[in-house]
């Protein structure tokens, strides 16, 4: 098993939800489209954890 903590894109402020059907979540900090969450893609594609995950801002905070 792997030891890398899992990172929860929909947290993330670079993920977005894409109106491709076949590609339907996406990575703004990346640039791409996946099938699966970003944060598995990076990981699988890379062997490391996502590093550029941001925590979005609550509603109404600047």
């Amino acid at each position: 098993m792997s030891d890398h903590k899992r990172i929860d894109c929909m947290k993330c402020a670079y993920f977005y939800v894409t109106w491709d059907p076949q590609f339907p979540k996406g990575c703004k900090a990346f640039g791409f489209k996946s099938p699966q969450m970003p944060s598995v893609t990076v990981l699988s594609s890379s062997g490391k954890p996502c590093m550029n995950f941001e925590a979005k801002r609550a509603p109404g905070t600047r």
